[in-house]
């Protein structure tokens, strides 16, 4: 697996593709592995490069805390270090969080941007949320099982969970990757928690689009009429039937529609 020395750690990602740099940015508790099926529709037409951020997957935490501004930053020493004056970025959740407030800080170096199951200012019924995951975790003392039993529930819709063969396949997949420390993890949402980068997403010109599920309560359409005001020009995607994960709920129609985004906005930002 390829990885780099960036500001006090190794950053270690997957590469796949070549064309146009496209950087993939994974959710909470996430590593790079999360787009395993966005991977093969992206790569036949970009360099897609999914990241580990630090404190998660296989990329440790370093001296330096985790927190959104360092994810920035971390990002953009990325960037320098495959040699790319633009990417194009897309995040799914805390993914797109990272994204937008790297848009919003390097506008020049986005060719497009992609926030997917993501929000712009954190309100109190998200603070409230993650903060009960914390909780959670902080008791159990093992971020994976977090996740599965506190995080998922918000995830997938109830009908999901009536197939079970799908969520023991999520499940299991979860428990095949590298396990997250419980105090990086708390960093992790922390970040979640203080996330706020509205008033800044002015700074955004590049082709953005935006993806929601239509039955999403944790990061739901709420926070869609913010982030159109604020980025007048978006395109924006509603998967229905959908919870807070269409790229593993629905995989087909989120890479069909995400790679025919990406594929405009790299013709027009070449």
């Amino acid at each position: 697996m390829p990885e780099v020395q960036i500001n006090g750690t190794t950053i270690h990602y997957d590469q796949q593709g070549e064309g146009e740099p496209l950087v993939m940015i994974p959710f909470l508790t996430a590593d790079h592995a999360c787009f395993g099926f966005q991977m093969p529709a992206y790569a036949p037409h970009f360099s897609c490069y999914a990241v580990d951020l630090r404190g998660s997957g296989d990329t440790v935490r370093g001296d330096l805390a985790c927190t959104m501004r360092q994810f920035v930053d971390d990002t953009a020493a990325f960037v320098d270090s495959i040699g790319a004056n633009k990417v194009h970025i897309l995040g799914y959740s805390l993914g797109g969080a990272v994204a937008m407030s790297f848009a919003a800080a390097y506008p020049q170096r986005v060719i497009s941007l992609g926030l997917h199951s993501t929000w712009p200012r954190s309100d109190q019924y998200l603070r409230t949320v993650v903060r009960s995951w914390q909780v959670l975790a902080e008791q159990l003392g093992d971020v994976r099982e977090t996740a599965i039993t506190a995080i998922f529930p918000w995830c997938f819709t109830p009908e999901r969970y009536e197939q079970g063969e799908f969520i023991d396949a999520i499940v299991n997949f979860a428990r095949s990757r590298p396990r997250q420390s419980v105090s990086d993890f708390l960093e992790h949402s922390t970040a979640v928690i203080q996330h706020d980068v509205l008033d800044a997403l002015s700074n955004v010109s590049a082709p953005t689009q935006i993806t929601f599920g239509t039955e999403d309560v944790i990061t739901s359409t709420r926070f869609l009429q913010p982030m159109k005001e604020a980025l007048p020009h978006a395109e924006v995607e509603l998967f229905e039937g959908c919870s807070h994960a269409p790229f593993l709920e629905d995989i087909d129609g989120f890479n069909s529609r995400t790679v025919e985004f990406l594929r405009r906005a790299g013709a027009s930002g070449s």
